[in-house]
């Protein structure tokens, strides 16, 4: 029988409380950051304090965050759960996690551990007050009480996607520390096959590596700080990248770009286990970011608690190591994209549900990117070769890559016959891992919104009896719709849950017989669904000034992907570009601007996520 938390807190503080050899932990946490570091082999990169403290420590060459984008990675991060579970997957869905599921620094506070963040949160939900003793631009390691060991983040945002929009003066204010030597020229980059080479593009590949280097001038007063306060032999240092860098086919995505990401932790001898931390080393083990907690946790002698749905790395009598490493994606901003991912160290397996979507859908946060400017261009010229062009059209249900030969992810094996058990089996797993953690990403988010006020939390809603088999019917409706079973897709049209008519809308895609009854349904996501299918659009315009936000931006995004058919609404359209929720104006303004042949932008800045 589990224990309750009360029990299990106070169990873990006596442990922890009877361990002398207590370790100070330091976070340092940069954003948007591949492992373009020169100790990972880049040798553009110019980061000597990071190097130095790779050659104290270990490297992790396979660390891989659970999605591209900071919140809802960040959101795995701070709970070892992952946010198709909780509810937490869509950007800025600002979902509560269960009562028993906590930040996990608030179990190392009950054992005694002085806990601070400095400063960025962003777990795409509101920062419980338990969960840290300081938490802003001042929390500090150095205002702990005398005889407390602490755990301390600092948050580097100068790596952000954000800053690599700068030019000129203003790139340069933002890399004050960053000499000329250091400074990265345009001509020496490398170009990726994905992108066009223009200088527009080289320049935003200079900036990163610039930004990089300015970051690694601030690393270096963290450590210099650690060490001359003598504490540099009490501390366990990690350094890591919430997600890959902040440019297209990368950030938000799920490919090796995306995902892949710098880990480094430096352990003093003292609190070395088994051979663990010997400086200058490499571990090649898959690791998630997830499991940056639970190890944590284990190193302080904190049990990890049982509802987190990851495993520490370091310490003594450690779980087995990973096999696979998953990812996950569904609404960035106001657009939505369903996709889940395995990877085995070798073979990364996508799944995209919504393959009737390009992967480049229009997002003004990334449209904003000098390098999605130049694709889009000279996609709207038809002068992109076929390997980039394909990125403008509707994405294959699977995708397969063979990391190791094809570190670009370039080329899709998943329809190759020659590779189809490598299919398969990652396949099984990733329909292992969604039924396992009772993967909310199917049912649609206003939907997901009412069953969530009905169960207590988002996070209760497949744990229902009322609810049981509901993912199943979900993922059978998702696979019939990637087989091409029109027949099985419109039989789901008259299931009980509204998630599942929802989907089978959707996946139909055009008129059909069966549809004509759901532009009654008591849902309004079915009726959008239904109505879309069926060009329906004076069903659909109403829906804009639905009190339901996610109603609304479903509504949006329905009247903006009929184009020039959406004419009629053009009056609520305006009307929406005033709409609280601004994933719903974006959107409507897209649409009006597709219609009017028009190129407004909403004002408004670049969101730190």
């Amino acid at each position: 029988m589990p224990l309750s938390r009360r029990a299990f807190l106070a169990s873990t503080a006596l442990a922890a409380r009877a361990e002398t050899r207590r370790p100070n932990i330091l976070w340092i946490s940069i954003e948007d950051t591949s492992p373009q570091l020169g100790c990972y082999g880049d040798a553009l990169a110019q980061t000597p304090h990071i190097d130095a403290l790779a050659r104290q420590g270990v490297r992790f060459t396979n660390a891989y965050s659970t999605i591209g984008v900071c919140a809802p990675s960040r959101s795995s991060i701070i709970t070892g759960v992952f946010p198709p579970c909780l509810g937490t997957q869509h950007m800025r869905s600002n979902a509560e996690p269960p009562a028993h599921i906590k930040c996990f620094p608030e179990y190392l506070r009950q054992a005694g551990y002085y806990c601070t963040n400095n400063s960025k949160t962003d777990y795409n939900f509101p920062v419980p007050k338990d969960a840290w003793d300081a938490n802003g631009n001042r929390a500090h390691w150095k205002n702990r009480p005398s005889d407390a060991p602490f755990f301390a983040v600092f948050n580097l945002t100068i790596t952000h996607e954000s800053q690599i929009l700068h030019r000129g003066d203003a790139h340069r204010k933002v890399t004050p520390r960053v000499t000329g030597a250091q400074r990265c020229d345009p001509a020496r980059v490398t170009v990726p096959p994905y992108y066009i080479d223009t200088p527009e593009v080289r320049r935003d590949l200079a900036n990163v590596y610039d930004t990089i280097a300015q970051m690694d001038y601030q690393t270096g007063d963290l450590l210099t700080e650690l060490k001359q306060a003598g504490l540099d032999q009490e501390t366990i240092v990690f350094f890591w990248s919430d997600h890959g860098v902040g440019l297209p086919r990368s950030k938000r995505w799920l490919y090796q770009s995306s995902t892949h990401v710098p880990l480094i932790v430096r352990t003093p001898e003292k609190f070395r286990d088994g051979g663990q931390g010997t400086p200058d080393t490499v571990n090649d083990e898959l690791v998630s970011l997830m499991d940056l907690g639970p190890t944590v946790l284990h190193l302080a002698g904190v049990e990890v608690p049982p509802h987190m749905q990851a495993r520490a790395f370091l310490g003594a009598n450690l779980t087995p190591k990973r096999r696979y490493v998953y990812g996950f994606r569904d609404r960035m901003d106001e657009r939505y994209d369903m996709v889940r991912s395995v990877f085995d160290g070798r073979y990364r397996y996508i799944r995209n549900f919504d393959f009737d979507q390009p992967l480049y859908q229009y997002m003004n946060t990334s449209e904003e990117n000098a390098t999605m400017t130049a694709l889009r261009s000279a996609h709207e010229a038809g002068l992109l070769p076929a390997r980039i062009e394909k990125y403008f059209h509707p994405k294959p249900a699977e995708e397969l890559y063979d990391v190791q030969a094809d570190p670009h992810e370039m080329t899709n094996l998943a329809p190759m016959r020659a590779h189809s058990a490598a299919v398969a089996k990652l396949r099984g797993e990733c329909r292992r891992w969604m039924r396992d953690t009772r993967d909310l990403g199917l049912i649609p988010e206003a939907e997901l919104k009412a069953l969530g006020k009905r169960h207590g939390t988002r996070y209760e809603i497949l744990r229902a009896p009322e609810n049981t088999g509901l993912l199943d019917r979900l993922l059978a409706v998702a696979d019939a719709a990637a087989k091409g079973g029109t027949r099985s897709v419109a039989a789901a049209l008259s299931d009980a849950s509204p998630a599942v008519r929802s989907r089978a809308a959707q996946y139909l895609g055009k008129p059909h017989p069966r549809l004509k009854a759901l532009l009654k349904d008591p849902s309004a996501g079915v009726r959008i669904a239904a109505a879309q299918a069926m060009g329906r659009v004076d069903l659909i315009s109403p829906a804009l000034s639905s009190e339901d936000e996610w109603i609304r931006l479903q509504a949006a995004l329905a009247l903006d992907r009929m184009g020039l058919a959406a004419r009629q609404a053009l009056g609520d359209l305006k009307k929406a570009l005033a709409d609280k929720n601004r994933y719903v104006a974006r959107v409507a303004n897209h649409a009006i601007n597709t219609i009017t042949g028009s190129k407004n932008k909403l004002p408004g800045g670049f969101s730190m996520v």
